[in-house]
């Protein structure tokens, strides 16, 4: 019969946990003990360990990942009607979701007026960017704008700058539902300027771009802005009537049936 592995001793778990092993710190004792059970070679010993090291490290550097884009709840693609919008260009959006994009540091546009489902597609995106090793930020352009416009220094501005344009995929959602100043404009064009050709956009809009001179009323900036977004850009538009005034519609329908 095989013999029984012997303890290990703190020092060891200590010394792997310094080293940032820590799946093989806390398993080793059970690799161990399969390893004496089964009479694994050393070889095969060290590769299981380098295999749960692997695998805990991509667990840990997924949820990292799903942590910062900040994306919260959002329905997946299963649930999305493509037969309720009037016009919606499927190859591109799933076009999109391949993620080719990316490589070439190319934007999304998806414009469509409210309820019909383009946040839910940007959040999507986004998603799969995630599971597929991408860093990404998910923002409202709301609170973008708030955040940038917050900062008392140029230093401290320069610093949340370089914060919208570290990840791979930064999603600015609703841009086009309020109206904001000349500065606001300005931080907006420094965010897709540092990011363009560097870094994908992914924008959701409920304006065409001919109405945006209405989202920034005084801005210089704003044919400028709208040339380096739409430069290398997939431009998605949705049209037709709103996913949840159909949903409340029928769940009116629905109380009254029951009442």
């Amino acid at each position: 019969m095989p013999s029984s592995t012997p303890p290990i001793s703190p020092s060891l778990t200590d010394g792997l946990r310094a080293l940032g092993l820590r799946r093989t710190a806390a398993e080793l004792a059970d690799v161990l003990a399969r390893a004496t059970r089964h009479r694994w070679s050393p070889v095969q010993v060290l590769e299981e360990l380098v295999r749960a090291e692997h695998q805990d490290r991509a667990q840990r550097s997924l949820e990292r990942r799903l942590a910062q884009a900040r994306l919260g709840t959002f329905k997946p693609m299963a649930d999305f009607d493509w037969a309720w919008p009037k016009t919606v260009d499927r190859a591109a959006v799933e076009r999109v979701l391949g993620l080719g994009f990316l490589d070439r540091a190319e934007n999304v546009v998806l414009a469509a007026a409210s309820g019909l489902g383009k946040t839910m597609l940007a959040k999507n995106v986004a998603h799969q960017a995630v599971l597929q090793g991408y860093s990404v930020r998910f923002v409202t352009a709301a609170d973008l704008l708030l955040d940038l416009g917050g900062q008392e220094t140029s230093r401290a501005l320069e610093r949340r700058l370089r914060a919208y344009v570290k990840p791979r995929l930064v999603l600015v959602d609703e841009l086009g539902y309020l109206a904001y100043d000349n500065r606001a404009a300005d931080l907006l064009f420094q965010v897709i300027n540092r990011r363009y050709e560097r870094g994908s956009l992914l924008v959701t809009t409920n304006l065409a771009f001919k109405a945006w001179h209405t989202i920034f009323p005084n801005a210089a900036c704003v044919t400028a802005l709208l040339d380096r977004l739409t430069h290398h850009a997939e431009i998605i538009p949705i049209t037709g009537d709103s996913y949840r005034r159909r949903e409340a519609e029928a769940a009116q329908k629905a109380r009254r049936a029951k009442a």
